[in-house]
């Protein structure tokens, strides 16, 4: 090639090249586009309407190219979206914020919906004006399918093992309760006969047969109650340590004399139930003693609070647990030991009360090294208060204050009207909220004690239509399971206490008279 002929040759790179280069990787990019078969990608005008359309969106939306080029986008979106504006609001956002995301129903060309992720980009030219807008669209309704088959099979399974808990619990809850009412039902059986025989030498061994099966059958809701963290907790600071320590004597007489118990108690102040703590600290020990027949240790520990929670540790020397054994621990019903000799709540109810109290319960076991579960207690920030406990008659007599007593259970109302009438009180009954307020309306009362779930208006609500009449009004309120009860320094307001059903008709004249000589 002569001098001549390279002078007059374009340059490679000179403008016709380079719009040959742009023509060509624009072809190359518009093939590319136009094979996608797994996503619909086109391009909308300024106004909405289709202005190319590739093979994944004829594949996707069922349109050819010539069916669906100079139509409305809006073509694609379901009557309920249409109606609500839905496709000019997707352009408007992509106009003004640059890019639109969703996932939502769409419609193909023969009526089927499918479920689709789309993007909407805004497209500048060099002044910065909106020119159009690229939309891909995605078919996800086999991957939406799938997730919600997923969490269909994830339901249907925790629902099963709702159902064997459920029947676990049934079952083991009806066994127990069967041999308390036998018990009781016995007992009550023979004694009605003797005194029809005028043979009443031998009410005193039967009364008492009847008494332990109804102490026990209230011990079982009681430990149900804590299962399923329904019980009502007095939650206050308490010193954890002194607590324990205030139970050496009855832990040691409750597992026997071959068990040592070690007592590490560094001071600690919790917020929880006192009374619930040291059941479920006897319930750790009785559990441990179990585990040692041969007998062994059981070491006991107060920690300071770490990270706002106070650790109370119970540790033994037993034979430990075996993984399997270790994650059933705190199921309903589920014991190791042989039948009669335990009802499996022990753990579950320890495990509810801790919960409850808005802590936490660890154990760890393993065959031949014993077992440690440790409690984790919130912290209080005061120290406790100091209880001056005075003498008191086994069942305070009443001074002639009268009494409403609101209970919709016919046997109940009738019992507690009895006793605080043998007690001295002028007594009043309704069955409930309504009749109440009528006779608080007719009468003057000096104390209320009533049901707190009762029918129709809740004790609580009918403590406070009673205040409102009468704002110096004592209450006192009885109940076997509250939901909003739990916590009773939420629940209770000033002049106003609680007893937990079943209780002694003793217990019930001395709570009574610590209401009347409490403040208002």
């Amino acid at each position: 090639m002569t001098a001549e002929e390279i002078q007059d040759t374009p340059p490679a790179h000179g403008p016709l090249g380079a719009a040959e280069a742009s023509r060509a990787v624009a072809e190359q990019f518009r093939m590319l586009v136009e094979g996608v078969v797994d996503y619909a990608i086109y391009m909308i005008s300024p106004e909405g309407q289709v202005s190319t359309w590739n093979a994944g969106a004829e594949r996707i939306k069922g349109y050819s190219a010539a069916e669906i080029v100079g139509k409305h986008f809006s073509l694609f979106y379901t009557p309920e979206d249409r109606a609500v504006g839905e496709p000019q609001r997707a352009l408007r956002q992509a106009h003004e914020a640059g890019r639109y995301e969703s996932e939502g129903w769409r419609v193909r060309k023969d009526g089927s919906r499918f479920v689709a992720s789309a993007i909407i980009d805004a497209i500048h030219d060099d002044s910065g004006k909106v020119v159009g807008f690229a939309k891909i669209t995605r078919d996800i309704t086999e991957k939406v399918e799938a997730a919600r088959e997923l969490e269909e099979t994830r339901d249907a399974l925790v629902q099963s093992q709702k159902m064997e808990m459920v029947g676990q619990l049934t079952g083991g809850l009806a066994h127990d309760l069967n041999n308390m009412l036998a018990g009781i039902i016995g007992a009550l059986n023979l004694l009605q006969r003797r005194i029809k025989a005028g043979r009443t030498a031998e009410a005193d061994k039967y009364i008492e047969a009847a008494l332990t099966s109804a102490h026990r059958a209230a011990s079982l809701t009681s430990r149900l109650l804590a299962f399923g963290r329904r019980q009502s907790l007095d939650i206050k600071p308490v010193d954890v340590a002194a607590a324990i320590a205030s139970m050496e004597i009855l832990l040691s007489r409750s597992v026997g004399e071959n068990v040592r118990i070690n007592m590490r108690l560094a001071p600690a102040v919790a917020m929880t139930d006192a009374n619930q703590l040291e059941t479920a600290i006897l319930n750790l020990a009785v559990n441990a003693r179990d585990a040692m027949p041969d007998g062994g240790e059981i070491t006991i520990e107060t920690r300071p609070a770490q990270d706002r929670l106070v650790s109370v540790v119970v540790s033994d020397t037993g034979a430990g647990m075996t993984p399997d054994v270790l994650e059933k621990v705190y199921d309903p019903f589920f014991t190791t030991k042989p039948i009669g000799q335990g009802t499996g709540l022990g753990l579950s109810m320890v495990h509810g009360f801790v919960k409850q109290s808005g802590g936490d319960i660890g154990i760890t076991s393993a065959p031949g090294n014993g077992t440690v579960v440790t409690l984790l207690l919130p912290v209080a920030e005061e120290e406790p208060a100091v209880e001056e406990r005075k003498p008191a008659e086994a069942t305070p007599k009443g001074e002639g204050e009268r009494v409403l007593v609101v209970e919709d259970d016919a046997q109940v109302r009738m019992l507690v009207v009895d006793v605080l009438g043998d007690l001295g009180y002028k007594v009043l009954e309704a069955r409930d909220a309504g009749e109440a307020l009528a006779l608080l309306d007719a009468e003057c009362v000096d104390l209320l004690v009533s049901d707190v779930g009762l029918p129709g208006l809740s004790g609580r609500l009918l403590a406070d239509m009673a205040r409102a009449r009468s704002p110096k009004l004592k209450v006192l309120f009885m109940t076997g399971y509250a939901e909003h009860a739990q916590v009773r320094s939420k629940f209770l307001g000033a002049g106003m206490d609680m007893i937990t059903k079943p209780f002694e008709l003793d217990a019930l004249g001395v709570k009574i008279r610590e209401v009347m000589a409490s403040g208002a």
